[in-house]
C-alpha cells in the first residue's frame, strides 16, 4: 500500500476498527515507513492531549434559562396565532412607521400643490408654442404650396429656396433659371472618349451673396477640358444660386461638386 492510502486509514487503524487484512497491511507498511509512523505518533499525541483536558462545568442556571427561553418562544407563538387586525393597525401606527408615512403623504401633497399652481402657466406656454408653430409654418410655406402647385409652371427662386429651408443653411439652393441648372452636354460630345468614367470631375466653388459662384479648386479634373470650362462659365453666368437673403445662409460659402456623366437615350426626355 502507498503512503497516501495508509495515511487515509491511520485514524481507523488507531481506533482499531480496520479489518484484519487491512490492519496487517498497515503494520507491514509502518515497519518500513518512518513518515507514516510519525503521522501515527501525532495521532497518539493528540489523543493523549485531549484526554488530559478537564471536563466542562455546566452553569448552575443553565436548566432554568433554557426553560425560560422555551416558555418565551411558546408564548410568542400563541400570540402570533391570536393576533387581530387591530393589533396590526396598532403596530403600524408605532412612531417609526408613522413618521415615514406622514413624510410620504406630505411629499405627495406638496407635489400636487406645486403642480396645480403651475398648471395655468404650463397651459399658457403650450398654447403659445402651438401659436408660434402655426405662425412660423404659415410664414415659411410658399404661396404655391398652399393653393396647389402646377408642375407645368416653372418654379421660382423664392419657392425653391423655401422648399429647401431645412438644408439651405449648410448647402446653397440652386437657381432654377440659372445657367448651371440648364448646363448639359450633347451625346455627340459623350462619344469623344472611349472611357466615359474618366470625364467625371470633382470641383470646389465659392458661392457669393448675390448667387454668383466661382471655381476655387479642382480635386479631380475631367479628360475633356471643355467640361471644366463650361462648368466654370455656368457658375459665373445667370447667378447659378439664389441670393443669400432667400436662403438665410452666410453671404459667402464654399461647396463641393461631384459631376458624373449620365447618358440619356431618349432625346425627348
Amino acid at each position: 500500500m502507498s503512503c497516501d492510502e495508509i495515511q487515509e486509514s491511520l485514524s481507523l487503524y488507531f481506533d482499531d476498527t480496520l479489518t484484519a487484512d487491512a490492519r496487517s497491511a498497515c503494520d507491514r507498511h509502518l515497519d518500513v515507513c518512518p513518515v507514516c509512523r510519525a503521522r501515527l505518533s501525532e495521532f497518539r499525541s493528540i489523543t493523549r492531549s485531549l484526554g488530559m483536558l478537564s471536563a466542562p462545568i455546566m452553569p448552575a442556571d443553565l436548566v432554568s434559562s433554557v426553560n425560560r427561553a422555551v416558555q418565551t418562544e411558546a408564548d410568542a407563538r400563541r400570540y402570533r396565532t391570536q393576533i387581530t387586525f387591530g393589533d396590526v393597525v396598532r403596530e403600524w401606527l408605532q412612531p417609526l412607521p408613522m413618521r415615514y408615512a406622514f413624510s410620504s403623504l406630505a411629499s405627495i401633497l406638496l407635489f400636487g400643490a406645486v403642480f396645480l399652481s403651475l398648471r395655468p402657466h404650463m397651459i399658457a406656454l403650450h398654447e403659445a408654442a402651438l401659436a408660434f408653430d402655426e405662425t412660423t409654418m404659415i410664414r415659411e410655406i410658399p404661396d404655391f404650396m398652399s393653393v396647389g402647385y402646377d408642375i407645368n409652371q416653372p418654379i421660382s427662386s423664392q419657392s425653391y429656396s423655401a422648399l429647401r429651408s431645412p438644408f439651405n443653411v449648410e448647402s446653397p439652393s440652386l437657381n432654377p433659371s440659372g445657367a448651371l441648372a440648364t448646363l448639359a452636354w450633347s451625346p455627340s460630345q459623350a462619344r469623344n472618349h472611349k472611357n466615359q468614367d474618366s470625364d467625371d470631375m470633382v470641383v470646389v466653388a465659392d458661392v457669393f451673396s448675390n448667387g454668383v459662384a466661382s471655381l476655387a479648386d479642382v480635386v479631380q479634373a475631367p479628360r475633356d477640358r471643355r467640361m471644366l470650362e463650361e462648368f466654370q462659365k455656368a457658375l459665373r453666368q445667370n447667378a447659378a444660386f439664389v441670393p443669400a437673403s432667400l436662403d438665410r445662409r452666410p453671404d459667402t460659402m464654399r461647396v463641393v461638386f461631384s459631376v458624373q456623366r449620365v447618358d440619356v437615350i431618349d432625346r425627348n426626355f
